[in-house]
């Protein structure tokens, strides 16, 4: 196939049918530049070489779809057209979705003669200096393609919000809509007042309350500067918006209020499938947390920040190393079906009782279905994200083909919302190049109530769109963490303030047009909206929106109060039934005088596989009066039973939960400085160390904290484990997977696929029988004998673990450690033993924790000086560090 050249085009090859590829046209081409000496390689290798790129590119699209093997992608069709006629897809490509109509045979074939005329023309002599700029990715202002953020669009947005003048701000709102321009769906929309009568602008909500529906978009401290990311925070929190962490964590700091009343807490804290950061005080300070389940810009992958930007005080807000690259997972690894979905929620809704939790989901077909169990599964509110989301670490093959349209995604829920009598239990949200209050309306119109901006608040900040956020070089101090670059930074909180202040008046006077009085009243009214013509531009003329402006109704809702409502209605929201869990009817209030006057509280309590998310409320309540949790030991309960899914979820310190019995999945979820354990029932027959006692996720997302399991675990123990102590006696498989700190100790066999992406952190592993080596994923990680000091801990945990749950297992190594010790394999990953040498070579001269680790992160990501790598770079001849010591330095520091 000649035009095949990118993965994306492979995989809809193969998704397709083929079963082999032939990208003749781009080998070609590598034939072509080796031949004029315009590669390093040879045109043998320069092939090879594509050919792997390829190939990773297919797997990489693969992963995203949750397809591990070639044979259950091919012939797959996972794609959904956009701007085909029906006729064409169902000739070429039956199966495939096409909602919007479009290009059918004719129109195809006159594109393809256009294209070949084309590349003649370019044949033809005189030949030209360069071959033309298509502008895909950043804007080029002669032939290129037509951005809706260009130079003049960022000069006038910016001098509105910095002079405060709403008349530039409509300037640069005729911009964007100019005749004749149709870049994204919307742009072929125009509003239709369809009988209904204008109202006066003095009638209609003030602006001071339409910016209450307001947020920012999900950007974490990392991906943009600790100045720009408070600045936000500020400015949402004095208009009573909402502004969004992101998945990076926060500096419990910033809970604290600023002496003029300010706030740069991020009323929305978001929960990624990372997990960085979040502890109890984490969730406890949100007004609203956020699940995200993908993310706009590169549905199915996990966030990515490379490690030129994980500074070390990124790296402390996310409990990580400096300098080595973060990776989310692209699920959740607790959400693999919809009613764990359902599970997290009511974990959150446990952990902060006071705050919403809405689900962020990612425009795409059958949107509509998933916000039909997202409601269902007890959330407050639903994001429907658009595609052209902006990422700087973002695959340029996602930001081109994967995700659509926000219009498509946000009708479909509303009106699978609407037909299923559940929008009234939920508060929809649209987010995706949001810019204008025309923009805004047109959501509004589709079906959403609260909207969130993400780049252009950073452009009325002062970002220039260099499109180079990946980079840690921004020109603004925006997307950097570069001290120098960061001094450059000119945002204030008016600035974002102006922005929102001027796209509500903007909606206002939508609204009063369309004889709206308030942003309630406007909600769902699709048929306020037609489609319009645009002049010159043969292919949008094409496309039909008519199943994007088509009207839904619930056939059932005269039957049920409030089915039939097309906007959030309080009366509707969902009942967790929180005050009837184990920890409101029992342990809130039996612990309350230990939890105000510091006195120890040790009972006892009986407890079933239905009480879920057991002692998370109380965890709450503590942090809640005790940020930093309370004095060890405060608080003991020894429960006997069977304990439900997220057993001690998110559980702070000063509080000790011991089971006796066995555990379901999600034990120790997000163990935020508490303790666990469990030990089977003393009249079990079977072999404790033998059988599995804790389900599957147990620890998952860990920052702080000890657990104890006398059994076996289930598989993926501890990922993503970032802080806590565990030990267990065997778990299943991929145990540890992308763990970035804490330690694991593991007193038996291990499952396949162990320490897969692990960057941080070290496991000890009892390997008797030898079957480590074989079930370790060596990708990032190093098999060792531990030192003396470090057998030494292991001792001392083995103790722990006895004491906690008398496992006969423990007890026998602790007998007969001497001989047995020779069995222990550290498993640590390489840069991160790197980075600990580096540290501690660095304190051994005299410099403290903070200088050590900034040392290591210019040495490890290429900014030291020669000098300075060859005197403490010691990880290619001087004896690795023990980790004990360098990790509890770090944690003095």
């Amino acid at each position: 196939c000649g035009d095949a050249v990118s993965p994306h085009d492979f995989a809809a090859l193969v998704g397709y049918s083929a079963s082999g590829i032939y990208p003749y046209n781009a080998h070609a081409c590598i034939r072509d530049l080796a031949a004029h000496g315009d590669l390093d390689v040879t045109a043998e290798q320069g092939i090879a070489n594509y050919n792997k790129a390829a190939t990773a590119g297919i797997v990489s699209i693969m992963s995203k779809m949750g397809i591990s093997t070639v044979q259950s992608y091919h012939s797959a069709q996972i794609f959904e057209a956009v701007g085909f006629t029906p006729e064409f897809v169902n000739a070429y490509f039956a199966g495939t979705v096409s909602r919007v109509g479009g290009m059918g045979v004719e129109d195809v074939e006159r594109e393809q003669n256009e294209r070949y005329d084309a590349a003649l023309a370019i044949l033809k002599s005189p030949a030209p200096d360069q071959l033309p700029t298509l502008g895909l990715t950043k804007w080029r202002p002669l032939s290129g393609e037509d951005h809706l953020i260009d130079p003049q669009t960022v000069y006038l947005l910016q001098t509105a919000c910095r002079e405060g003048s709403y008349d530039t701000f409509k300037e640069y709102s005729a911009r964007l809509h100019r005749t004749g321009r149709a870049v994204r769906l919307r742009d072929l929309l125009d509003f239709n007042a369809n009988g209904r009568t204008p109202v006066s602008l003095d009638e209609v909500e003030p602006a001071r309350n339409i910016v209450r529906r307001f947020n920012t978009g999900a950007m974490s401290y990392g991906s943009i500067s600790k100045e720009a990311h408070e600045c936000m925070a500020i400015a949402m929190n004095r208009l009573h918006g909402r502004s969004n962490s992101g998945e990076g964590g926060e500096d419990p700091r910033r809970e604290t209020p600023l002496a003029n009343g300010d706030s740069k807490n991020s009323a929305i804290k978001q929960v990624a499938s990372a997990r960085f950061g979040v502890t109890s005080r984490y969730l406890c300070s949100a007004f609203e947390i956020q699940i995200k389940m993908a993310q706009g810009a590169k549905p199915g992958e996990g966030g990515h920040l490379p490690g030129k930007k994980v500074y070390p005080w990124i790296a402390e807000v996310r409990q990580s190393t400096p300098g080595i690259g973060l990776i989310s997972p692209p699920p959740h690894h607790d959400i693999y079906s919809i009613e764990d979905l359902a599970e997290l929620i009511f974990d959150l809704k446990n952990a902060n009782p006071g705050a919403r939790v809405s689900v962020k989901l990612v425009s795409e077909a059958g949107v509509g279905t998933i916000a039909t169990g997202v409601a269902k599964g007890a959330a407050d509110k639903i994001l429907i994200s658009g595609h052209n989301g902006g990422s700087g670490a973002a695959a340029r093959d996602s930001i081109w083909h994967a995700g659509l349209p926000l219009e498509l995604g946000l009708a479909e829920a509303q009106q699978t919302l609407l037909q299923n009598g559940l929008r009234s239990r939920v508060v929809l949200e649209a987010d995706g190049k949001l810019m204008d209050g025309t923009d805004v309306a047109v959501a509004c119109l589709l079906g959403a109530e609260e909207f969130g901006f993400a780049t252009m608040p950073l452009i009325s900040m002062g970002c220039l769109m260099q499109r180079d956020c990946q980079q840690d070089t921004c020109p603004a101090g925006i997307a950097t963490q570069n001290c120098r670059l960061r001094r450059g930074f000119r945002g204030k909180p008016e600035h974002v303030e102006h922005f929102m202040l001027f796209v509500a008046e903007q909606l206002r006077e939508v609204m009063a047009s369309l004889g709206f009085r308030t942003v309630d009243e406007m909600v769902g009214h699709p048929e306020c909206l037609r489609q319009i013509e645009v002049p010159g531009n043969r292919k949008a003329n094409l496309l039909d929106l008519s199943p994007v402006l088509a009207s839904a109704t619930c056939e059932f809702g005269a039957h049920i109060p409030g089915a039939d409502g097309r906007h959030f209605l309080p009366q509707m929201a969902a009942d967790s039934e929180l005050d009837k869990t184990l920890d409101s009817t029992l342990f809130v209030p039996y612990t309350a005088d230990a939890r105000a006057h510091l006195r120890p509280i040790r009972f006892r309590a009986d407890i079933a596989n239905v009480n879920r998310c057991v002692g998370t409320i109380l965890g709450n309540a503590v942090t809640k009066a005790h940020p930093e949790g309370l004095p060890a030991g405060s608080i003991t309960i020894d429960c006997d039973g069977s304990a439900g899914q997220s057993f001690g979820a998110f559980l702070p310190r000063g509080i000790t939960l011991n089971v006796c019995g066995d555990a379901n999945d999600y034990f120790g979820k997000g163990l935020s400085g508490g303790e666990v354990s469990v030990r089977p029932n003393p009249h079990a027959t079977y072999k404790f160390d033998e059988n599995i006692i804790v389900g599957n996720v147990a620890f998952f997302g860990a920052t702080s904290g000890r657990g104890f399991i006398n059994g076996l675990a289930g598989q993926r123990f501890a990922v993503r484990n970032s802080g806590a102590t565990v030990v267990v006696e065997g778990c299943g498989n991929h145990g540890c997977e992308y763990m970035t700190g804490g330690l694991a100790l593991i007193l038996g066999e291990v499952g396949q696929n162990f320490a897969a992406g692990m960057t941080g952190g070290v496991a000890y592993v009892f390997d008797q029988y030898g079957t480590l080596e074989a079930r370790v994923n060596h990708e990032s990680v190093e098999l060792k004998a531990p030192t003396a000091g470090e057998l030494a801990q292991i001792r001392a945990l083995i103790q722990e673990h006895v004491d906690a749950t008398q496992s006969p297992r423990g007890i026998k190594l602790l007998y007969s450690f001497d001989s047995m010790s020779k069995h222990f394999v550290k498993v640590i990953p390489t840069e991160y033993e790197r980075v600990l040498a580096i540290v501690a070579a660095a304190e051994a001269v005299g410099k403290t924790h903070a200088q050590a680790e900034e040392l290591a992160f210019d040495i490890v990501t290429g900014r030291a000086s020669n000098a300075d790598v060859a005197r403490f770079d010691v990880a290619g001849g001087a004896a690795p560090v023990a980790v004990s010591s360098v990790a509890s330095t770090k944690k003095e520091a």
